[in-house]
């Protein structure tokens, strides 16, 4: 008899022939329904390893059972699901090859080549079938094969075999759902029952991995929750979030548009550069407090610096590149290596330590057509970057100063909600192993000190070094990773960067890279959804709008106008001969904060009636008041008004 020590319930006896999930029921039946996957750990693994709950341990072991609040048991849901709803495509086309389907955020997606046209009328069909293969509680059974084996099953499937042939492992799992047969490594749930809720979303195509000279598959969308419950606020976020789609208000309210002579670069009309620049001010604003140096570097450098800081290794086939006069350059996709360049200019003294140079530097990435999406994911962009040359002396104070500057610049822009996470070293690096320890040690050290929850990103660090991520939630209840700090021993080496020491010799600079934007373009977007474009008072393009009743206070009005003018602010008069109720219409539809009513009565008194587009309305004011309320508001920045 094997023990099984379960954490958290207790230990269960194995005689070596039955599986976590029998073992488990006997231990605690209620926690054995509410069960998904497991974690399991040995001596001969160093790390944890998940596994179904139908997995037969053959050996003591600790199990450590994960339950439906666990963020790795959706994904396992999704994973499921995306199986079920391949297993329904069978059914109905029988033709169908598919190729992968895993889960992803918030669902999962299946792609499959088949020579007829699937459109959205066709899902529900689809989600009826796999409604019956859930109600007939098919166990998911993993087989483990050989590659020979594999390639005779999925003989018939070339995305399949493509797969199979690139794997270095002999041995392959495989997934049986009834008649369906999947490659696949795994964790799945027991049997189809444990699907409560699911919903497919979408249609769509995508080119066979990513790459525009494969043929185009089709792709389904769908998602998938342990309770009706949480599938019927998903949806109800879904729906808020289309609402709030910035592209739709980016073009509604004339701010940037996309256009087929430039696919994923932006253009910025008159509004939408106010709003930029409201961002920018306020950004130059907190640096120039936080004794930073602006500066600006070219879009193209030669391809040896690209060399020199490991982008052409790691980073080429996300660049753009030109040969200017018989010499190769390339558009930077990143800023940092300017900005070395910029150090190297000058002999540098330990006493200039910390020193901080700011950019709004604007990059260039290649991104494939597919993955484009408004301003979250275009080729040019503006980060808002900054590059710390510093000493361990104050690594840590510099570190904590960036972690201040997120999260007052958060507040500001309304986002008070936010995690982090602490991305490790990737496999694909430069650098030795000795830097990459000493700077995930000093990132953690930091975050510790600070009182910070966080959690590990295994893997997910930039090439040159780790990070911290952070994540801030919206309006609507979503995560966005946008600020980031980097720990860089590798590229100071790599461009022998040096300062003179207190000892007059020379030493190696630390180097922090930093951003708290990210993309300026996305983080406006960011924005505008979370917002649902009635921005704060202090970014809107435009702040106030006059609403004369008739032609009778026209020139009344026009005073009112150039006045709020003169005061900076920025203003719009709507003299149109319409009625006042369609006018205030016109004016929540540009969703403008301040409405000003000029009629009879305010022109006699020689005051103003105020209409917020948050609620409430003011009559019979003087317009200095007026005044006075929109710039206080203005200057403190607040979040509604």
């Amino acid at each position: 008899m094997l023990d099984i020590h379960f954490k958290n319930i207790g230990t269960a006896q194995s005689s070596g022939s039955e599986t976590i999930y029998e073992l488990l029921y006997n231990l605690d039946k209620p926690s054995a329904k509410k069960a998904v996957i497991a974690k399991i750990n040995t001596k001969e693994e160093p790390e944890a390893r998940i596994v179904d709950l139908n997995y037969i341990p053959e050996k003591s072991l600790e199990v450590s059972v994960l339950f439906q609040d666990d963020e790795k048991t959706i994904e396992t849901l999704n994973h499921s699901t995306a199986h079920i709803m391949a297993s329904a495509i069978s059914r109905i086309y029988p033709g169908a090859k598919f190729a992968i389907g895993p889960s992803i955020k918030d669902g999962f997606y299946y792609d499959f080549d088949i020579d007829i046209d699937i459109s959205l009328n066709d899902l529900k069909n689809i989600e009826n079938e796999m409604k019956k293969i859930i109600s007939s509680n098919t166990v998911f059974e993993r087989e483990d094969i050989s590659k020979k084996q594999a390639l005779e099953i999925f003989r018939d499937n070339p995305y399949k075999i493509e797969i199979i042939n690139e794997l270095k492992d002999e041995n392959i799992s495989i997934y049986r759902t009834g008649d369906f047969v999947d490659l696949c490594s795994g964790p799945h749930i027991t049997n189809t029952s444990k699907v409560k809720a699911f919903k497919l979303l979408s249609i769509a195509g995508a080119y066979w991995r990513g790459s525009e000279e494969n043929k185009m598959l089709v792709r389904i969308y769908g998602t998938a929750f342990f309770s009706k419950e949480d599938l019927k606020k998903y949806l109800e976020r879904i729906e808020r979030a289309k609402q709030s789609d910035h592209r739709k208000i980016g073009k509604d309210l004339d701010l940037f548009s996309f256009h087929d002579e430039a696919p994923g670069f932006p253009f910025w009309h008159p509004r939408g550069v106010i709003l930029r620049n409201a961002v920018i001010d306020y950004w130059r604003e907190i640096h120039v407090e936080s004794g930073y140096k602006e500066i600006q570097t070219p879009i193209i450098l030669n391809n040896e610096l690209w060399k020199t800081s490991g982008h052409w290794d790691h980073y080429k086939d996300n660049m753009y590149f030109i040969n200017i006069e018989d010499s190769d350059f390339a558009v930077k996709p990143m800023n940092c290596p300017g900005a070395i360049l910029v150090y190297k200019t000058h002999q540098h003294s330990y006493k200039e330590f910390p020193l901080r140079y700011a950019e709004l530097g604007l990059v260039h990435r290649h991104e494939k057509s597919g993955v484009l999406h408004g301003l979250f994911r275009v080729r040019n962009f503006t980060q808002d970057d900054a590059h710390i040359f510093t000493t361990n002396e104050y690594l840590g104070s510099e570190i904590t100063n960036i972690i201040k500057m997120v999260n007052d610049i958060y507040e500001i822009f309304g986002f008070k909600d936010y995690h982090l996470e602490l991305s490790t070293r990737p496999e694909d690096r430069i650098g030795t192993d000795e830097m990459w320890d000493e700077a995930e040690l000093q990132l953690e050290k930091a975050m510790k000190e600070n009182g910070l929850d966080y959690k590990i990103n295994p893997g997910d660090g930039a090439f040159y070094g780790p990070k911290i991520d952070f994540h801030i939630k919206d309006a609507l209840d979503r995560t966005w990773q946008c600020a980031t700090i980097q720990l860089d021993f590798a590229m100071p080496e790599l461009f022998d960067l040096y300062y003179m020491g207190e000892d007059n010799q020379k030493h190696r600079p630390i180097m922090l890279h930093r951003v708290v934007l990210g993309s300026l373009e996305r983080f406006i977007g960011i924005l505008i959804e979370n917002y649902s474009g009635n921005l704060p008072l202090w970014l809107a393009p435009v702040q106030v709008i006059v609403l004369p009743i008739s032609d009778k206070v026209s020139e009344y009005a026009e005073r009112i106008f150039n006045k709020l003018r003169e005061e900076g602010l920025r203003t719009e008069i709507d003299s149109r001969v319409e009625s006042l109720d369609k006018k205030i219409r016109n004016a929540e539809l540009a969703k403008i904060p301040a409405m000003i009513i000029i009629g009879e009565k305010e022109k006699e008194s020689g005051t103003i009636s105020l209409r917020k587009k948050s609620g409430g309305d003011l009559r019979g004011i003087e317009l200095k008041e007026l005044i006075y309320m929109i710039e206080d508001n203005i200057n403190k920045k607040e979040t509604s008004f």
